[in-house]
């Protein structure tokens, strides 16, 4: 096949590809179909299209970002996530499916016209999730980085949630007042001495305090348990995502802060991912 074929470019990359990614023929894809203008249904019924030197010359830039492990959503500025496509930029973390535990945990809490509390939003992708399932609900949402905050409220644009959604600058609880009937964070929680060995394509393109958690990695857990009971409604829930083995020191975290209701949440890899906690 013609290298300069829809076929031929893409066999060519998936073949590179393999040597740093698992997801090698997405990866190709979702780049070709960027540079090439062309959908993934084009791939499929017209392989033997010949693409432009442009799209070419481009294909080729991007596959050269990718191969120095940059992640295809960087590259692309946009990561989809529970079936929305948001902006990222350096400035926040690129979001994981595994979040998505969390937001179907805290769908099957919400209640009509509930106002929530997303806690170091970053891309909003939380906040923004929510609102736009749940159209009769509120909510406020912090970073310390004025730059995400940025993200965040062009992403609330983006999904038409804007009008119910607050933005405010500072560190967790620093700039909220009032109560929320659900609060969540998916907060920073890697213990510092494991960052140098995480995989290159996180190491180097996220953010390092949307990834750090002090020492033990459990620090932003402490700052979240030490005010949420102050800013959370009666019956009221805290929703935290979770690193691997963090389900028992968290709840002892929130327990001695009097949240004694826990549930797991577990992510499709059968690990707890995400805790439900209640007062009482």
């Amino acid at each position: 096949m013609p290298p300069d074929s829809i076929a031929g470019a893409l066999l060519a990359a998936r073949r590179r590809l393999a040597l740093i990614s698992d997801t090698a023929a997405l990866d190709a894809r979702l780049l070709l179909q960027a540079t090439a203008n062309v959908s993934h249904e084009d791939i499929i019924a017209e392989p033997e299209r010949r693409l432009s030197a442009e799209a070419l010359a481009q294909f080729e830039a991007f596959m050269t970002r990718r191969l120095a492990h940059e992640p295809v959503s960087r590259i692309l500025g946009a990561r989809d996530f529970y079936g929305r496509s948001f902006r990222l930029t350096p400035d926040v973390l690129d979001p994981r499916p595994d979040t998505e535990t969390l937001i179907d945990a805290a769908l099957a809490l919400i209640r009509p016209r509930s106002r929530l509390l997303d806690l170091g939003t970053g891309s909003g992708i939380i906040a923004v999730t929510l609102l736009a399932e749940r159209p009769d609900t509120t909510g406020l949402a912090t970073d310390l980085s004025p730059e995400a905050l940025a993200i965040a409220r062009s992403n609330a644009e983006r999904h038409g949630v804007l009008s119910r959604l607050q933005l405010r600058q500072g560190s967790w609880f620093a700039p909220v007042s009032g109560s929320f009937d659900l609060i969540l964070c998916n907060p920073p929680y890697i213990p510092a001495s494991d960052i140098p060995g995480l995989a290159a394509d996180v190491r180097d393109y996220d953010p390092l305090a949307a990834l750090t958690g002090g020492p033990d990695g459990l620090e932003a857990y402490r700052a979240i348990a030490r005010h949420a009971a102050a800013h959370l409604n009666p019956d009221g829930h805290v929703l935290v995502e979770i690193g691997a083995g963090q389900a028992d020191d968290v709840s002892a975290l929130f327990a001695a802060a009097g949240f004694r209701n826990v549930k797991r949440f577990q992510d499709l890899g059968g690990h707890d991912r995400c805790l439900s906690l209640r007062l009482g």
